[in-house]
């Protein structure tokens, strides 16, 4: 997943180039057009008035900058926040398959808390990610599961999170050659299905198993 940092270093060239050409505008204001020289100061708060301008507009694009900056530690938050999500995802994948591994008697107290987890960073990651299948009518309501369906769907969910987290649209963070476009989109979309997979089946398991605990 390619994320782009705007260029602190462009932006500010524009706010400078913006600058001399309000200061330019604000020159303007004290020549008339076609004068020899700079006409009689018949306003004596005119310099003033002139230095207010300035310092207005100066102050404007010092609060662009800053702006700027708070774009930009807002944008560096996200990073980290989507690059834990995805680590803890895959921390809570691993802890699921091992108990199933070991054949181990399900704990759905256990298993509602793992995936109440993996449903709430999944669909944070979904903020980020906007994923979407357009061919695929998505419903409403959340598939009510089986008690024999606990394990099949915890295996399912275990290799969903497998085909998300190795999806090359989200490992590479090198520029994508024009060459590979068609293949790039075509990894998003894998990406976005899974993702969309992931927060609709964790839901159910965790509905399902929260049911299950009371009677364990």
């Amino acid at each position: 997943m390619n994320y782009r940092v705007p260029k602190i270093k462009k932006l500010v060239g524009f706010l400078v180039a913006a600058i001399f050409s309000l200061c330019a505008a604000g020159i303007t204001v004290a020549q008339k057009p076609g004068s020899a020289g700079p006409p009689p100061n018949n306003n004596p708060n005119i310099d003033d008035r002139i230095r207010q301008i300035d310092e207005g507009r100066l102050r404007g694009a010092e609060t662009n900058v800053s702006l700027e900056e708070e774009n930009q530690k807002r944008l560096q938050a996200a990073i980290v926040n989507m690059k834990d999500d995805y680590k803890r995802i895959q921390v809570l994948r691993n802890d699921i398959a091992r108990n199933l591994v070991a054949r181990k008697p399900i704990e759905y107290k256990l298993v509602a808390e793992q995936t109440a987890e993996i449903n709430q960073r999944a669909s944070r990651l979904n903020v980020y990610m906007q994923a979407r299948v357009p061919d695929e009518r998505k419903p409403n309501t959340v598939d009510e599961l089986k008690n024999e369906e606990m394990v099949g769907s915890l295996v399912k969910l275990c290799k969903l999170i497998d085909s998300f987290t190795e999806n090359p649209a989200l490992k590479s963070a090198a520029t994508v050659d024009s060459k590979d476009i068609a293949k790039s989109k075509e990894d998003k979309a894998n990406a976005d299905r899974d993702l969309l997979a992931i927060i609709k089946l964790s839901a159910g398991i965790q509905k399902k198993s929260v049911s299950l605990s009371a009677s364990q």
